[in-house]
């Protein structure tokens, strides 16, 4: 079983290219999960949730999904890969 990384958020927003603020954002819009904290507090992220911020990006910058638009898109583009996942499972029966 492999062990799961955390970085600060600091860390975790350079490595997905935006800004802590930015981070903090996607967060409270429901595109994370919550994150962990420190003793102290902190919150820290795991490299999903960078994954999942660089999509987000990703949908923004080369795509130009609108800010306004980002939730829809983001739920359908889930939803998607719930049912191919479902898809594969089932193939694989």
């Amino acid at each position: 079983m492999s062990r799961r990384l955390y970085h600060s958020l600091t860390t975790a927003a350079g490595l997905a290219g935006v800004s802590p603020e930015q981070l903090h954002h996607y967060h409270r819009q429901g595109f994370l999960s919550q994150p962990r904290a420190t003793a102290e507090g902190d919150p820290v992220f795991d490299d999903h949730a960078i994954y999942e911020v660089r999509r987000i990006e990703h949908l923004r910058r080369v795509h130009g999904v609108p800010a306004s638009a980002l939730p829809l898109v983001w739920e359908l583009l889930n939803e998607v890969e719930q049912l191919r996942a479902e898809a594969r499972y089932l193939r694989n029966l």
